[in-house]
């Protein structure tokens, strides 16, 4: 479909959703998260669309800029070169950044370095020691079974999540 940049980034951004690469729908539309799954992560996150979608506040900053294309199951994932030719240079220009949604496993592998481990592995680990980098499965309706097996993600990261982002954009919460 041709290369078309799809991101949001600000200086004073306060969180950084970290995710794997734009869909079909963000492509077309310029708008990041414009789509089911954006719509599961702002109620994930609590956050209304004026607010999900002030740069000021949210930056959204994926692995690959541009829509990869599609592949068995789904879309591609990022190319391997693109994160690793810009990314350090746009975190190093959001000092502000106080909480990190990282979504999917190549978000997860350059956020949350270490072992390869599952998404549940992760999240699990996080409700253990919650700390500023939040480890999230990818919020897309292909991911309604892993939510399905996994009723303690709805039920207990979601609401830890809801609270740190109200705090850190200093919400009531």
């Amino acid at each position: 479909m041709g290369p078309r940049p799809v991101f949001q980034v600000h200086p004073t951004a306060r969180i950084l959703i970290a995710s794997q690469a734009p869909g079909r729908i963000a492509h077309e539309s310029g708008i990041p998260f414009q789509d089911p799954s954006g719509r599961r992560l702002r109620h994930w996150t609590g956050l209304d669309e004026k607010t999900f979608y002030d740069p000021r506040l949210v930056a959204i900053l994926p692995m690959g800029l541009c829509y990869p294309g599609r592949a068995v199951g789904g879309d591609a994932p990022p190319r391997p070169e693109c994160a690793p030719l810009w990314r350090t240079e746009f975190l190093e220009r959001m000092s502000n950044i106080a909480l990190t949604l990282v979504i999917g496993r190549h978000a997860q592998a350059w956020h949350l370095p270490g072992p390869v481990r599952s998404v549940a592995e992760r999240a699990r680990d996080w409700l253990d020691d919650p700390g500023p980098v939040i480890p999230l499965p990818h919020p897309s309706p292909r991911n309604n079974a892993w939510l399905e097996r996994n009723p303690w993600f709805e039920d207990h990261v979601v609401p830890l999540l809801r609270r740190r982002v109200n705090r850190v954009l200093g919400r009531p919460r």
